[in-house]
């Protein structure tokens, strides 16, 4: 009986498919909203904090937040697929392509996480729900809302082919509307969207299915999915297992990115770390500020930190599924990006660390022993609102041209 060798874990620093794409490196940077974008349409300073992530050495960096339909921004600055956007978006990945980077841009709809008073807007749910934040209900999706954003889905897949980005990924997770759907918490409804899994999971597989109609093999397709909503009665890990053999079963995704957390009812079970309230209530306008300081630490939970905290769930995920899994949480030195190749796991996703340290990437490939600086305080969520960065460090100054 002859023994099967050994598998040789893949280097994270050298090149390696991604669908269609060839990536530089293993490295992704994650989608994090960037506050940077002004009428739903590309800023210079959107532009240079992606080219400053390509320099700075990850594979592809990750556009955030590209909203498929106008009530499905989370505000109304976000960048929204329309003809206005596009010169801008082309502007940014033609400028990241000359750092030698790949470009992805995520695409979904905010639902429930929407702001209807900044988008003037009725924002979209499952069924009627209250948004603390926004003091304000959800309107319960209709068939024909439900129908008109999932073709949204597809013609963001097709304008992301013009604006020039080699991938785009679909948000179906922390209870943006395809994973409010996903949510028994969130999700009522008694129609063919609500009750069984298959139910709850049909809008995220319809999407992900009209985006692989729509692009084909053009570009790369990932989607960021939901272990765990981290609420009681949410989404949890067998259903979310389920959904990924779904998918994977459906041949509509290149990758699946694994997260966690509601931005809906749970927001720092993703993030770990500091709960940084009085920051949160100094950047809020009342009523929501007082809430934020009477009960905010019951919505705002403090977490601990340790690094690949998400990898214990990802591991069922991994054994679950052969296609490519991007390992998100606490990737912070080459040491645990080297333990998350060795586990399966094809890709490695970065986001505060990058915040702090834009060329972190660059430096671990010079040292394998330099690890991040960032402090895990989560200050830089409050700065979303002026464009996001590490309050240790400063915002992204955008440099001259001439």
């Amino acid at each position: 009986m002859t023994q099967e060798a050994p598998r040789t874990a893949p280097d994270v620093l050298a090149p390696a498919k991604l669908g269609p794409v060839t990536l530089r490196n293993r490295i992704i940077k994650a989608a994090t909203y960037e506050g940077l974008s002004r009428k739903s349409l590309v800023t210079d300073e959107l532009i240079e904090f992606h080219v400053r992530h390509a320099r700075g050495g990850v594979g592809m960096t990750t556009v955030a937040y590209c909203a498929v339909a106008p009530e499905g921004r989370t505000d109304a600055r976000q960048i929204q697929w329309t003809p206005e956007a596009l010169p801008g978006l082309r502007r940014l990945t033609e400028a990241v392509h000359a750092e030698g980077a790949a470009v992805a841009a995520q695409i979904g709809h905010a639902g429930p996480v929407a702001n209807p008073k900044s988008n003037k807007l009725p924002s979209l749910g499952p069924t009627r729900h209250f948004h603390a934040t926004t003091t304000s209900f959800t309107k319960a999706a209709t068939r024909d809302d439900l129908r008109r954003i999932v073709a949204a889905h597809a013609h963001a897949g097709k304008m992301a082919i013009e604006a020039g980005f080699d991938a785009v990924e679909i948000h179906l997770g922390h209870n943006y509307l395809a994973s409010s759907f996903l949510s028994p918490r969130v999700n009522h409804r008694k129609d063919e969207y609500g009750g069984s899994l298959e139910n709850r999971a049909r809008l995220s597989r319809d999407i992900a299915r009209a985006v692989r109609d729509a692009v084909g093999d053009r570009i790369a397709i990932t989607a960021k999915l939901n272990m765990d909503d981290g609420v009681p009665g949410g989404f949890w890990l067998d259903e979310s297992i389920k959904v990924a053999q779904w998918l994977e079963e459906d041949g509509s995704l290149d990758a699946l990115e694994l997260t966690a957390g509601s931005s809906l009812l749970n927001p720092m079970y993703l993030f770990k770390g500091d709960a940084p309230l009085r920051e949160f209530a100094g950047v809020m306008k009342q009523p929501v500020k007082l809430g934020v300081q009477l009960v905010g630490k019951h919505f705002l939970r403090a977490y601990p930190y340790r690094d690949a905290y998400l990898l214990d769930d990802a591991r069922q995920f991994r054994a679950a599924l052969k296609m490519p899994l991007i390992l998100l949480g606490g990737i912070t030195n080459k040491q645990v990006m080297d333990q998350a190749m060795a586990e399966g796991f094809q890709f490695v996703a970065m986001a505060r660390a990058l915040l702090r340290e834009p060329d972190l990437v660059n430096r671990i490939q010079a040292d394998n022993s330099v690890r991040s600086l960032c402090i895990h305080c989560n200050k830089c969520m409050t700065a979303i609102y002026g464009g996001t960065h590490c309050v240790l460090t400063g915002p992204i100054a955008v440099r001259q041209k001439g």
